[in-house]
């Protein structure tokens, strides 16, 4: 038995304009039945309550208004879960409706609730489908695109895949409307030219595009997942992809797979701040999997307090960790470059030796 997370794009479920797509949704919705017939477990992740809401509000592009993006999600929410419960019950299979904002992400209590409504909810063989609280999320805390919410849940639940349906069939070597240009079958490593490869803007109703499906990747190849991009325009081909065929684009997962709340700290919650350090703490931290101490400190940047996430940075200004903060960011202007030693004299008290602990710190 697989775990498998599947993105489903709004491109896809609503083109631009033409409200939802059931057709479409009841083909998608036939082969993950199948694949969950194979004893697979299958996660959502669905765009498309936005795109689904224009047309009933009779707007034919997604608005820059926020409040107008909410109400047409909130309007699209019920006509797109609707869509997905009658055809999923068509094949015999349940669905479940969970919406998600950043802020379920970032506590670390409502991570784990989701988690376990997840686990909860595969346990008796009901697919879950998630969607970002579009309705009530606001910029601060939304996710900015799904995929990027698909990489997240893929860490979440600890995928064994996570699958990307797009209007392409994957990742190409240049724009794909030009005769010349090939898909390009496996990524090894995603580097920056894969990432300028996939660079340029999204569709006219969603938020991503191939660039966010790229990033979304490297998230999820970070915590030794695969990932797969592939056409969702087509049927048949999620079966197919299952049982062990070619199809799309397959980039390599990382060999040590990033443990679920080492995944979290990387990419599950916002950094409050950035340390700079020397090149001996870069050693320490990369290297010798030691905690950071003070001594290794150079520079301070923002204002964080006890328990934030922060960056760590190298001296040319790479991010080489993140990691959470014994200290705030007005004690660490005083004991930066200082030795543990020195830390209760120079402050009044000590709250750790270690500014972050090897425990609470992930590499990136």
């Amino acid at each position: 038995m697989k775990r498998l997370i599947i993105k489903i794009g709004s491109n896809i479920l609503a083109p631009a304009g033409q409200g939802l797509d059931t057709t479409r949704l009841h083909a998608i919705a036939q082969d993950i039945s199948g694949i969950a017939d194979m004893g697979n477990q299958v996660v959502i992740v669905s765009s498309g309550a936005i795109a689904a809401g224009l047309k009933k509000l009779g707007l034919k592009a997604k608005p820059h208004d926020i409040k107008l993006q909410q109400a047409a999600a909130a309007i699209g929410q019920s006509s797109l879960m609707w869509a997905y419960e009658q055809s999923f019950a068509e094949f015999g299979k349940k669905v479940a409706q969970v919406l998600l904002t950043r802020d379920d992400i970032t506590s670390r209590l409502r991570y784990i609730n989701a988690k376990n409504t997840l686990f909860t909810l595969m346990s008796y063989n009901v697919i879950p489908l998630i969607n970002e609280n579009d309705p009530v999320a606001v910029d601060e805390i939304k996710f900015g695109d799904n995929d990027m919410l698909a990489a997240l849940t893929a860490g979440l639940v600890e995928a064994d895949m996570l699958i990307v349906l797009s209007d392409v069939e994957g990742l190409y070597s240049k724009d794909p409307c030009q005769k010349d240009a090939r898909m390009i079958e496996s990524v090894e490593r995603i580097t920056p030219e894969i990432e300028q490869l996939a660079g340029g803007k999204g569709s006219a109703v969603g938020t991503g595009g191939m660039y966010s499906k790229v990033l979304a990747a490297r998230q999820a190849t970070d915590h030794g997942i695969p990932v797969v991009i592939m056409s969702g325009t087509k049927s048949g081909l999620l079966p197919r992809l299952v049982k062990g065929e070619h199809v799309g684009t397959y980039f390599e997962p990382n060999k040590k797979r990033l443990p679920s709340r080492k995944g979290w700290i990387a990419y599950g919650v916002r950094s409050k701040g950035t340390i700079h350090l020397d090149s001996g703490a870069v050693s320490a931290l990369t290297t010798m999997g030691r905690s950071l101490l003070p001594s290794g400190i150079t520079k301070v940047e923002g204002s964080f307090d006890v328990g934030d996430y922060i960056y760590c940075v190298s001296e040319d200004g790479t991010r080489i960790a993140k990691g959470l903060t014994n200290y705030s960011s007005r004690d660490l202007e005083h004991i930066r470059g200082k030795k543990t030693s020195e830390i209760e004299k120079i402050l009044g008290y000590k709250y750790s030796d270690e500014v972050i602990h090897r425990n609470n710190l992930v590499v990136m």
